[in-house]
């Protein structure tokens, strides 16, 4: 029979304030050593996969070069007060765009923070530093949690909390998905202390520290957030069924000989009643209510932005195949599509031995067992996917949520193994069970060459490990065996763990968009936006290079923007310009077109080009020059008149109405086959608009240019194919890759002395001056200036705008754009951008902080009653671990008979 578990002394007070006893004690060495050893295997895995930056391949893989890269750039700036913008505008982006619910959905992680200790042209080795970090504090707290799972005078081994915890963080789930999402790693972080969270509001504690750790989660992502919610809710529950009062349990019938009643001389378990329960739950909502409230100010914020952000389009949730989520269970295996379930094959097998293992009570096996299940298979079903997702299936990635199914099986692990290694027989029926999977999963086309190798590997050397530890008796051998299973066990799990990584980060750059590395190329171009910029006075483009965002991550003010909260009258304008698109038009793209830099005051643009082809393993270079061409103002007068826009009709005639003139020759097109042929003044410029086509176009005689329209995920935006010969016959010649679909104005001819002319109108009748604040504007107009004053930035919920002296109001729209009446009087205007919820947000964040400081008198107030009702010699049950002794007896687990 294996040694009875020896229990561990809980740190008297005054090995509390920092002796030696604090330095050892395991709750603070299972985090302690979880989070640096996460960190070793993670970074390890970079290396082996030679990702930047320890090797010379990119990591930018699809949003993490796109969005958070640039966002982080811009973020440290922003920190530095080097932004033209503040808290509530990005005045760089999408022409002018909200930010505070950017920084809610993006930014607001503590780590992120950590941006400004590096230099400005080193974003990536920022970005991996804070994804390292946030990954090893994963580990530690679910490590922290785990070794709380047991009563404080029989703490389980902290070298397999701390295993458990590098594992969980070490997920394929990280692999796949957190790593190259940093913001939904702080939901991996979220979930182990919002279950810290549900323990003490199950033993009354910590009732100020509590609301403050659920506002921490939801602050620094809500999203993923409300997920751990969900798990963490899921947890209290089944803590609830298997444990009463202090964490000990009521008799338990259930349990084998001798487990039900205390051991002879032990104080009484408290018994868990219908109204504790109740009352934990009370306690629970409270916490989260409070919690939530403080994180408000920011939560509201996101929330109002969703509603005005641009629609995607409405996703059907589809499961996964069977075979495909079994697959995921194993290591080295990537898709964004099926749910990444990979824990490693050690700590999956230890949480596949729970069924089988007797040593736990039947309560917490069915318990746990069934909520494990029971969880996976709301993996599969519609309604619960859309709770898992607060009731909105996600555009791609659709199991997001599977970082909690991690973190149940990682508790099962534990609370089959920190007793004691399970016997043989729950090894025998865990490798049974894994083998099944193993064999179900074998169709899967997420299975790797490596897949199964690696898993073979990692269970023999586990099982080698555990089968003669589980035999060991009570001899000197007893003492060496757990010690070389622990190692056993650390090579096999951290070794799978850096190969699967190794293998995921392989995968995803050779199946899915990536940017390149930021580089000579980069940097020249943001050389070139710093000379040239002049805001106010007119915008600079840095012009589209490889990834997006370009003018966070580069300086400017331009189009390109990347958010999910892109609002949709920025999409949709842009798109009647003539703009393109991507992420189903939360991605607008830069459009180098005169008439679009005319109205948008795009004074000063970049254009760059590679010197060398742009690779995955090199940071490219290329050359930047800047073009500065005369532009109105920021802010320019117009006739009153029809404010609206159509989308569908002409992208050149939308322009021309937004710019007040002619400008460009619009001619009958006819087409033959895959020939355009029109009519146009000789020397004007051809520009050709098929926003859904996909292929190539040129022009007799020239050069083709390439569209990439894919319906509705990316729009092509309007192009030049060179200039009308002599003769004025515009012939064009498409090659299309499909059947092409074009719209019914999809030729144009620019005039450019028409458009010099309407330049110039609007510069002598525009504003004289323009100043600019981080979040709003000023212009002088010259005196007399009636109709509408248009400033050239998107209209958004939240901008409110005046004409000399009149109160502010809600800005009206000049076909997208921000307007002001004029009536001849005023010869100031002023507009201000205010987020949309930032005032209710303000609100509930203020009664939410409010309601925490009665709180915290009324639970001082209590313990001042208790200290003054108790006296020396008398120990009552506070329902805290350290206070209240029970028999030694485990909640979760039942004493081993003699013999077994």
């Amino acid at each position: 029979m294996p040694p009875a578990a020896t229990p561990v002394p809980t740190p008297d007070r005054e090995g509390a304030r920092g002796g030696p006893r604090r330095a050892r004690d395991p709750r603070l060495l299972a985090p302690a050593v979880a989070g640096p050893l996460t960190a070793a295997v993670f970074v390890l895995a970079t290396a082996l996969a030679r990702s930047h930056p320890l090797g010379p391949y990119t990591r930018n893989v699809v949003d993490l070069g796109q969005q958070y890269l640039p966002y982080h750039a811009y973020w440290r700036a922003f920190l530095l007060g080097d932004t033209h913008g503040d808290a509530f505008l990005n005045w760089n982006s999408g022409f002018g765009a909200g930010f505070l619910g950017d920084i809610g959905t993006y930014l607001s992680s503590p780590f992120s923070l950590l941006v400004v200790l590096f230099p400005a042209d080193r974003p990536e080795l920022a970005l991996y530093v804070v994804t390292v970090l946030k990954i090893a504090a994963a580990g530690a707290a679910m490590a922290a949690l785990l070794i709380r799972l047991r009563p404080a005078d029989r703490t389980g081994p902290w070298p397999l909390a701390a295993l458990l915890g590098a594992a969980y963080a070490l997920s394929g789930w990280t692999f796949n998905h957190g790593a190259s999402v940093p913001m939904w790693l702080d939901g991996l972080i979220a979930f182990p202390l919002l279950c810290l969270v549900a323990e003490w509001a199950r033993a009354g504690r910590r009732p100020v520290l509590g609301p403050l750790v659920v506002a921490l989660a939801w602050t620094a992502n809500f999203y993923t957030a409300y997920m751990a919610t969900l798990g963490a809710a899921l947890f209290l529950a089944v803590r609830l069924f298997t444990t009463g009062p202090g964490g000990s349990a009521e008799a338990d019938p259930g349990t084998i000989a001798g487990a039900g009643a205390p051991a002879a001389g032990s104080a009484a378990v408290p018994k868990a009643t219908a109204r504790w329960r109740l009352a934990v739950l009370l306690r629970a909502g409270w916490t989260v209510g409070l919690g939530v409230g403080l994180a408000a100010p920011l939560v509201l914020v996101v929330f109002s932005g969703t509603k005005y952000a641009d629609p995607t389009p409405e996703t059907v949730f589809a499961p996964a195949s069977w075979a495909e989520l079994f697959g995921r269970f194993l290591p080295a295996t990537a898709n964004v599509d099926t749910p990444a379930l990979s824990i490693g094959t050690p700590a999956l097998l230890l949480a596949l031995t729970l069924p089988f293992n007797r040593a736990v009570a039947p309560r917490v096996r069915l318990a746990w067992t069934a909520l494990t299940v029971l969880v996976t298979l709301s993996l599969q079903w519609g309604p619960t996917h859309l709770l898992w997702h607060a009731g909105a299936s996600p555009n791609g990635n659709p199991y997001r949520q599977t970082f909690v199914l991690s973190g149940l099986l990682l508790i099962a692990a534990w609370l089959s193994a920190a007793p004691g290694v399970p016997r043989p027989a729950a090894l025998l029926g865990a490798t049974a069970l894994l083998g099944a999977l193993a064999l179900a999963a074998r169709t899967s086309a997420d299975i790797d060459a490596w897949s199964y190798p690696a898993a073979a590997a990692a269970l023999l050397l586990a099982l080698a490990a555990l089968l003669p530890a589980a035999r060991a008796g009570r001899s000197a051998a007893s003492r060496v065996l757990p010690v070389a299973a622990a190692v056993a066990l650390l090579a096999a799990q951290a070794g799978e763990a850096a190969v699967s990584g190794m293998r995921t980060e392989r995968q995803q750059r050779a199946d899915v968009a990536w940017a390149p590395r930021i580089g000579p190329w980069q940097r020249a171009v943001a050389a070139e936006v710093a000379r040239a910029d002049a805001w106010p006075a007119y915008r600079t483009d840095p012009g589209p290079l490889p990834g997006g965002n370009e003018p966070l991550l580069l300086g400017g003010e331009g189009a390109d923007a990347y958010s999910s909260l892109t609002t949709e009258n920025t999409s949709r304008t842009l798109d009647s310009l003539g703009f393109g698109h991507y992420a189903k038009g939360r991605h607008p793209e830069t459009l180098d077109n005169p008439v679009a830099d005319a109205i948008f005051s795009v004074g000063a643009r970049i254009r760059s080009e590679p010197t060398e082809p742009v690779r995955q393993d090199a940071a490219p270079r290329g050359t930047a020059t800047a073009t500065t061409t005369p532009v109105p103002p920021l802010v320019t007068v117009h006739p009153a008149g029809n404010a609206t826009v159509d989308p569908e009709d002409s992208a050149f005639r939308n322009q021309e109405l937004l710019l007040g003139s002619s400008v460009y020759a619009l001619p009958a097109v006819r087409r033959t086959g895959t020939t355009l042929t029109a009519r146009c003044p000789a020397g004007t410029e051809v520009w050709f608009w098929a926003p859904e086509y996909h292929g190539t176009a040129a022009l007799a005689g020239g050069a083709p240019a390439d569209f990439d329209g894919r319906p509705p995920a990316v729009r092509a935006p309007m192009r030049a194919l060179g200039t009308v010969p002599a003769g004025g016959e515009v012939r064009l010649r498409l090659v299309p890759e499909r059947a092409p679909a074009l719209p019914r104005q999809s030729v144009g001819c620019l005039d450019r002395a028409r458009l010099a002319a309407a330049v110039a109108r609007l510069t002598a009748t525009g504003a004289t001056e323009v100043t600019t604040t981080g979040h709003g504007l000023t212009a002088e107009l010259p005196p007399g200036s009636t109709g509408v004053a248009v400033v050239a930035v998107p209209r958004a919920t939240g901008w409110r705008c005046a004409a000399g002296d009149a109160a502010p109001v809600s800005a009206r729209s000049h076909r997208g754009l921000l307007a002001i009446p004029l009536d001849g009087r005023a010869t100031r205007v002023s507009c201000a951008f205010r987020p949309p919820g930032v005032r209710l947000g303000a609100a509930a964040g203020a009664a939410a902080l409010l309601a925490l400081l009665a709180t915290a008198l009324l639970a001082r107030h209590r313990a001042r009653r208790a200290g003054a009702g108790s006296h020396p010699g008398r120990q009552e049950f506070t329902g805290r671990p350290h206070e209240a002794r029970s028999s030694g007896r485990n909640a979760d687990y039942a004493p081993r008979r003699t013999g077994a």
